[in-house]
């Protein structure tokens, strides 16, 4: 697979990573239903095998629970070159909901209990997941220079920042990556964030390039119905990536939105999640495009879209369906 260099990092990242959001299990808030353990080693251990070098986690997800099975299987697979890249700032409530809060303090415990749940003596890439509250942002970013100077993580990133606040924290030391969201249906970074990234040399790690699996091409008319009740996208009606599919009008816009990304898949022995993941990784500044798996078989579909190149002919029909989409939901 493809391997590119991580902003101003030595890290060679395979342009697909894996992603562990989902198998953080479905008892804290954002989760995406009971997930077994067992079933999140062996996805792991599978894309690995398959070729993707690096793995992208967070101390929130499940608060610990998906740190503990990567863990688990960086053990069994002995290899020391993988790349772990995971995350802080998400705390857990009383009810073990999330709540977003950075400080040196929480930091500093965060960092050691990831180490300790990923059985590593130092973490690759260690990224801020939410820039919440703002006025201890830069003391946040000074805290993971402090970390990276004592060899407890040897690159630092941020997630889901804008121009503004990588214009802050790049005064205080250079923003080795951004991750943000990207898909065909948010696609807000490229007015200024991509082109912030290429100014300063930064890398740029996208996830959800599936769009929170509604980019599968799998979605049906009962999709809601079946979703698990501790699946977060069953209640989250009104976020902006799930909200479109919580109306009728929404959701029969979006299965006929499918239909069409269905054909130029189609035309291109492909699926509607390669066809997806192959768009975000067409574009120049994307490093890497993060994806999920929570049992084995569900990677080696997705793997199959790195090395898959779309013409312009066919990107530009896929944006005309895709801007028809939204307008239909004055959505975007």
């Amino acid at each position: 697979m493809k391997k590119n260099k991580l902003g101003d990092s030595d890290l060679m990242l395979t342009e697909i990573g894996l992603g562990t959001w989902a198998i953080g299990g479905g008892d804290w808030g954002m989760g995406w239903g009971e997930q077994n353990e067992q079933d999140s080693i062996a996805s792991i251990l599978e894309a690995l095998d398959r070729g993707i070098n690096w793995i992208d986690t967070a101390h929130a997800y499940g608060f610990g629970v998906a740190e503990i099975a990567v863990g688990k299987a960086l053990k069994e697979f002995k290899d020391d070159q993988v790349i772990v890249a995971t995350k802080c700032g998400v705390l857990p409530e009383d009810d073990n909901k999330p709540r977003r809060f950075i400080s040196r303090k929480t930091i500093l415990e965060e960092v050691d209990g990831s180490l300790v749940r990923l059985g590593r003596d130092w973490i690759d890439l260690y990224q801020i997941h939410w820039p919440v509250p703002a006025e201890n942002l830069s003391e946040a970013w000074e805290t993971l220079q402090e970390l990276k100077k004592i060899g407890k993580i040897r690159w630092a990133g941020v997630c889901n920042c804008w121009e503004t606040e990588l214009d802050k924290l790049q005064e205080i030391a250079p923003i080795t990556s951004n991750q943000p969201m990207y898909s065909m249906l948010e696609r807000k970074i490229e007015k200024n964030v991509l082109p912030w990234a290429e100014k300063h040399n930064s890398g740029v790690v996208v996830y959800s390039p599936m769009h929170s699996g509604l980019l599968t091409g799998k979605i049906s008319a009962d999709w809601l119905e079946k979703l698990p009740e501790n699946d977060w996208r069953k209640h989250k009606s009104d976020h902006p990536v799930v909200s479109p599919l919580h109306s009728k009008d929404g959701l029969q816009a979006f299965l006929i939105l499918q239909d069409e990304l269905k054909l130029i898949a189609d035309e291109k022995s492909m699926t509607v999640g390669q066809l997806a993941v192959s768009w975000a990784l067409c574009q120049p500044m994307v490093t890497s495009a993060i994806v999920g798996a929570r049992k084995s078989g569900q990677i080696l579909e997705t793997v199959e879209a790195s090395g898959k190149i779309l013409s312009l002919e066919e990107k530009n029909l896929i944006m005309k369906h895709i801007i028809n989409f939204e307008r239909k939901l004055n959505y975007g």
